[in-house]
């Protein structure tokens, strides 16, 4: 059951700091406020500590930029510098939010090949220069996606080796101000 494993989870950056994100808990350790930028800098590329599993979650927040076109989270496995070759980096799960055409798109990669893009959204939950939240859950079979506490669409696991999910990056039209 998930509650045996409500130890403390963390996003590390590349310089090693990080934020700590407690499992069902929104209760995050924020930096000195002169640390802040330099932390969660856009482009962002942090670790996951332990990977993921069921039971665990990304909470992503920020701010859209005023005059966005898009922007980019990816959750993959390995570290950047364990592998050369970024194009044969596995990625669980890429979102995609692209403004002009107001989609939500998700795929992964997996020995380098790219899965269908998937598109179809109820609504599209982003407006620039106003913030945001999402929350990324891993459980057994897919990932459940949440924008501003609403379920946006599940997205079901094309890598199967949930711990080897290991690193985050951000790119794109947003600035990110929490994550954990």
């Amino acid at each position: 059951m998930a509650v045996a494993s409500m130890e403390k989870d963390a996003i590390n950056t590349e310089d090693d700091l990080h934020l700590n994100n407690s499992f069902g808990d929104t209760g995050f350790i924020s930096p000195d406020k002169e640390d802040i930028s330099r932390i969660l800098t856009v482009p962002f590329s942090g670790r996951i500590r332990g990977g993921m599993r069921p039971g665990k979650k990304i909470i992503i927040m920020g701010i859209i930029d005023p005059e966005p076109d898009s922007f980019d989270i990816s959750l993959t496995c390995g570290h950047n510098e364990e592998n050369d070759d970024e194009d044969l980096t596995d990625v669980a799960l890429k979102l995609g939010a692209r403004f002009t055409e107001r989609q939500f798109l998700r795929n992964a990669r997996v020995s380098g090949k790219w899965s269908e893009e998937e598109t179809p959204i109820v609504y599209f939950p982003f407006i620039p220069d106003q913030p945001f939240r999402i929350e990324i859950h891993c459980e057994h079979q897919r990932f459940r996606i949440f924008v501003d506490g609403h379920q946006l669409f599940d997205f079901y696991h094309k890598v199967k080796s949930l711990q080897a999910i290991n690193m985050i990056q951000i790119v794109g039209s947003l600035q990110i101000t929490k994550l954990g």
